[in-house]
């Protein structure tokens, strides 16, 4: 078994690093977008879009008090469900979930890095490689470095969002662009994809925290420390994230977020501090992205360990085997990066047309939507069996997180290309059956 060696801190670190990385930035664009060009529906969509992660991490962190043994997530499906569920959860993230965000990341981190430096194309895929590789040789080769490193980059990744919240929210109020934007739907968008899909963005944002029980048993005293790491992660994570986004739209037009997409981050800290000013906030933009690549490769590397130490999966001997000077689930973490390489090679893909008819595979939403429908049979199942609980704790706060999970389902089922992504989840999800073992 894998020694307890992180504290409160780097939990904590885990959920707020993870959750807050690319998101914010990458989809504040797209949450305007889908929500017609309205500022007013989409601030509303990402305070939706945290109640399926506030009261999701509440659940969970009742799970995280009774059920402990390797990858969270896996623990409650499999407690409050049976072993076939949990396996197939445990094997639907290994599979898609942790490398295919992950792939995305690295993207993401590289794109910052090509507008920072004035590239792109293939140098912006060579990055993406660069950091891949540098992420993952830090968590196979150092733990304790990694979650040192999540620490830190968690630290820098905040003072970018606090700033521009800050000042963006005073200028805004001071030269009337944040006024303005309330009042006004900008023509740019005429319609949009729906609320729905509004928050199904956001949730690509939020997405992440459940990712910090995946070390649950490597947590010193998990059963108290993880249950504070979630709470006190997101909520920081909700506050942050709202005045952040009222920072950008006081600063920017509406008009302007919607045209330049992902450069939004970049024209909102020129406008405050200049070129300079600009290039510094960018640098930490990048090393936010890094950080959030760092807890989705340190949970990922445990996917497969995971499974094989209940005897399931492809070659469970194999995958169980731990290195003894690193402590790090050897052949899992290979898995892991091999992964992570087929998808990122699917994303390039993407921007390069290769699929049949230009068809977008969005490896940066497709397993969201699933696996929220996963949590929803959680939280119904969590309701019936909890029968301890006070009425409150059993009932109200799983409805209210079946509730926000619900939108994220829909919002993915509404999407056009929701055949391919929901054929893609289903079929990994089920292939699990494939490798597992009745015992």
């Amino acid at each position: 078994m894998l020694e307890k060696k992180f504290g409160l801190w780097t939990t904590i670190a885990m959920v707020i690093g993870i959750v807050i990385g690319s998101g914010v930035f990458f989809k504040a664009d797209d949450v305007l977008k889908a929500s017609g060009g309205s500022v007013n529906l989409a601030l509303l969509a990402w305070v939706v879009g945290a109640i399926s992660m506030i009261f999701g991490a509440l659940v969970f962190a009742e799970c995280s008090n009774r059920f402990e043994k390797s990858n969270g997530i896996v623990d409650y499906g499999e407690a409050i469900i049976s072993e076939r569920f949990g396996y197939l959860i445990g094997w639907f993230n290994g599979i898609i979930y942790y490398p295919a965000l992950a792939a995305v990341l690295s993207w993401v981190a590289a794109n910052y890095t090509g507008i920072l430096l004035n590239k792109e194309g293939n140098f912006v895929w060579i990055m993406a490689i660069i950091y891949m590789l540098a992420i993952y040789l830090l968590n196979y080769l150092s733990p304790i470095l990694s979650g040192k490193f999540q620490v830190t980059s968690t630290v820098i990744k905040l003072i970018p969002l606090i700033i521009i919240a800050v000042f963006g929210i005073f200028l805004g109020i001071n030269n009337g662009t944040l006024s303005h934007n309330f009042a006004t739907v900008t023509s740019t968008v005429s319609g949009g994809n729906g609320f729905a899909a509004a928050v199904l963005a956001t949730a690509f944002a939020y997405e992440g925290w459940i990712i910090a029980t995946t070390i649950n048993s490597e947590i010193k005293d998990s059963k108290k420390t993880l249950p504070k790491a979630l709470m006190f992660g997101s909520i920081v994570i909700v506050i942050i994230y709202v005045v952040y986004f009222l920072g950008i739209v006081g600063i920017i037009p509406s008009e302007t977020i919607l045209k330049e997409g992902d450069k939004a981050v970049s024209i909102a800290a020129q406008t405050i501090f200049g070129n300079v000013g600009a290039s510094i906030l960018t640098v930490f933009v990048i090393v936010s992205c890094l950080g959030t690549l760092n807890g989705l490769i340190l949970g990922g590397s445990r996917s497969f360990y995971s499974l094989a130490i209940r005897g399931q999966g492809i070659k469970p001997k194999v995958f169980s085997k731990v290195d003894k000077k690193t402590d790090t689930p050897t052949n899992s973490t290979i898995a892991n990066f091999v992964l992570i390489c087929i998808y990122l090679s699917i994303w390039y893909m993407n921007f390069q047309g290769l699929f049949p008819n230009k068809m977008f595979i969005d490896i940066s939403e497709l397993p969201i939507a699933l696996i929220y429908g996963f949590y929803i049979i959680i939280y119904i199942v969590f309701m019936a069996k909890m029968k301890d609980l006070s009425f409150m704790k059993r009932y109200i706060i799983p409805i209210l997180a079946m509730i926000g999970a619900a939108i994220v389902v829909y919002g993915g089922l509404t999407k056009p290309s929701v055949k391919v992504d929901l054929g893609i989840s289903i079929f990994v999800f089920l292939s699990g059956l494939l490798f597992y073992r009745k015992k």
